[in-house]
């Protein structure tokens, strides 16, 4: 097991560039460094925060009084199916919990492995993708899990979930219902191979396109229009330190889509029904129309935080700004929702010591 480290500051893994000290920092490279440092970390009954790319979370500006174990294993391999069959055209590939998860869309569109292109420059790695059931532009990372392995916290052994058995659903799965059991280890995708992307699903892209939805079209088509489209929302990092860009100093999309009754959809506003009845409507719509334009700054913040300027639905830090700073530009943004359309909108990130 590596040794841990002293208080390490949040603030420099997450790409909200929040958060306080981590009482200790462990970095796992391997996937018996993980499941070592989490149990001894159960063992001792201390808190435990299993640390990905930080792409999804929200820290407390106290930090966290425990052990924050990064996730830094490695390793992609692939299985090709049924190889003296052509017409299968399949391939399963197992990745480790830790790898870089735009590294794997990018090597799936230059291999031709199908299903993924639309979900280009997500920030975060591959374990975390199946506890959220990543999804963007008509996609879900759901649409091509076969397995999810795990370490059972709780019984103390590794397990493999069928896709099946994932509970999967819109930002969901049985992982993020019980999200201290559960340790990613590595996910098991299973791609169809070919030039072409799945049915383009999302109204948006085949625009960008210029496609009509359904078309299937080359897949460094389909990733070049996503990154297009994610840069003009400020959704894909800036790497430069020189010359950062504080609209990508969030957590993505900060709220959930609401799902709701038909009759609570506001006039006018993008409704998305959904196979049970219900219907999904645009968190950015409501936020927009609740009276919260791009850039939204309260004065009382000082310009600390803000809504992004290229998109409603990021909640950003303009490069001095708090945890509290954020959290209170996100009760405000959901309440004025609240009070215009009495409709909850739920965060989408995880929050640790902080509460809404």
């Amino acid at each position: 097991m590596p040794e841990p480290s002293g208080p390490v500051r949040l603030a420099d893994h997450t790409t909200l560039h929040l958060g306080g000290p981590a009482a200790e920092f462990v970095l796992a490279a391997s996937e018996q460094q993980l499941i070592d440092a989490v149990s001894a970390a159960d063992a001792a009954g201390r808190p435990v925060l299993v640390l990905g790319g930080g792409s999804n979370l929200v820290v407390a500006d106290e930090g966290f009084d425990g052990v924050v174990v990064k996730v830094a294993t490695a390793g992609v391999g692939a299985d090709i199916e049924d190889a003296d069959d052509p017409s299968c055209g399949g391939v399963l590939v197992e990745v480790a919990a830790g790898e870089v998860w735009d590294d794997l869309v990018a090597s799936a569109v230059e291999r031709g492995w199908v299903g993924v292109e639309a979900l280009s420059g997500i920030p975060g790695s591959v374990g975390a993708t199946p506890i959220q059931n990543v999804g963007a532009y008509g996609q879900e990372v759901a649409q091509t899990i076969a397995s999810v392995r795990v370490w059972d916290r709780r019984l103390r052994g590794v397990r493999t979930f069928a896709a099946a058995e994932c509970g999967f659903g819109y930002r969901w799965s049985r992982f993020k219902a019980d999200p201290a059991r559960h340790v990613v280890l590595s996910v098991r995708f299973q791609f169809r191979t070919g030039t072409l992307s799945a049915p383009i699903a999302y109204d948006q892209l085949a625009r960008e396109l210029e496609v009509e939805p359904g078309a299937r079209v080359g897949l460094g088509r389909v990733r070049r229009a996503v990154l297009a489209l994610r840069r003009g929302k400020g959704m894909v990092l800036y790497p430069d330190p020189a010359r950062p860009d504080h609209d990508t100093w969030s957590a993505g999309s900060f709220f959930t889509n609401p799902v709701v009754e038909p009759s609570r959809v506001p006039p006018g506003a993008p409704a998305y029904p959904q196979p049970d009845g219900s219907v999904k409507t645009s968190a950015a719509w409501l936020i927009d129309h609740a009276g919260f334009a791009k850039g939204h700054a309260p004065a009382a913040l000082g310009g600390r935080v803000s809504l992004s300027t290229k998109h409603t639905l990021a909640l950003t830090n303009r490069g001095t700004g708090t945890t509290a700073d954020l959290v209170a530009l996100a009760r405000e943004i959901r309440d004025g929702v609240r009070e215009r359309y009495r409709i909850e909108l739920v965060p989408e990130p995880v929050l640790l010591g902080v509460e809404l």
